[in-house]
């Protein structure tokens, strides 16, 4: 009785202090579910306070998996809110998925391949033309209307802008990729999925689609065998091999080789 009479006291105790928590990044989306592949719902101004009803683990956003519901109905990454501590100032939410990933593939990176991409795509605040000509913005975002207009955020970006934006655009390539594999045969890790995923990002859909990278996963060859051998082939742009693409497969590969509990696809974990 004692120990139930102390732990409802703390949960009284903290409970107040989930309200009026200030927003640290600029136009931070809350989201219909705990991760970056949920619709989102609203956008919080830097500076604006929240209130906090529950909070719970889901997608990782810069080493913080917490998500906050707040009082609006809907999720924001707890790494953009003003708590004070890294880890929960309020209770559990007693209900909802735990992750992005809606019950099956990985909608979402880990935190490796979120760093991998965000390295070798570099960091742009305005649209301007990358090493081939193409209008690109944030962590690789290809413009797809004149000056990036469909681009939600305002520019010049902050670093945490462009993250949100890469985290918006990184579903579109997991989506792409998870319908050209074979779930029957093929079976990937989180850092196996992510160093796939970057691959995509960087080539197109359209391209790893009719690949022969694809093509052997899906014969049921040993995937760290495919990697290793297709991957670094991804290294020419205009027509020309850059060295760039060639340090960057070989991050890939280093990634795709790293080992991982976590399963990515066919389903989440």
């Amino acid at each position: 009785m004692k120990l139930s009479f102390l732990a409802a006291f703390a949960l009284a105790t903290v409970a107040p202090l989930a309200s009026g928590y200030a927003i640290k990044g600029d136009a931070v989306n809350c989201r219909s579910g705990p991760g970056t592949s949920y619709s989102v719902k609203k956008t919080y101004k830097k500076g604006q306070n929240v209130s906090i009803s529950c909070q719970q683990a889901g997608t990782s956003v810069s080493g913080n998996n917490i998500w906050d519901k707040t009082s609006d109905g809907c999720y924001v990454a707890d790494y953009y809110v003003q708590t004070g501590v890294n880890g929960y100032v309020t209770s559990k939410c007693s209900s909802g998925s735990s992750s992005g990933s809606s019950g099956s593939y990985c909608k979402t990176l880990n935190q490796a391949g979120l760093s991998l991409i965000e390295k070798w795509e570099g960091f742009v605040s305005s649209p301007k033309p990358d090493p081939i000509g193409l209008p690109t913005v944030g962590y690789g975002h290809l413009c797809k209307q004149k000056n990036c207009a469909e681009v939600k955020y305002k520019f010049p970006l902050t670093k945490s802008t462009a993250q949100q934006l890469l985290n918006d655009d990184i579903p579109t390539y997991t989506k792409c990729l998870a319908s050209y594999l074979n779930a029957s045969k093929v079976k990937l890790n989180a850092n196996q999925w992510a160093a796939l995923t970057s691959w995509v990002f960087n080539n197109g859909c359209g391209n790893a689609k009719s690949s022969q990278l694809v093509k052997r996963l899906n014969n049921g060859e040993n995937p760290n065998t495919v990697a290793s051998q297709e991957l670094p082939k991804w290294r020419l742009a205009g027509g020309r091999v850059l060295q760039g693409l060639v340090n960057r497969r070989a991050d890939e590969v280093k990634l795709f080789k790293t080992a991982s509990s976590k399963q990515a696809f066919p389903k989440c974990s």
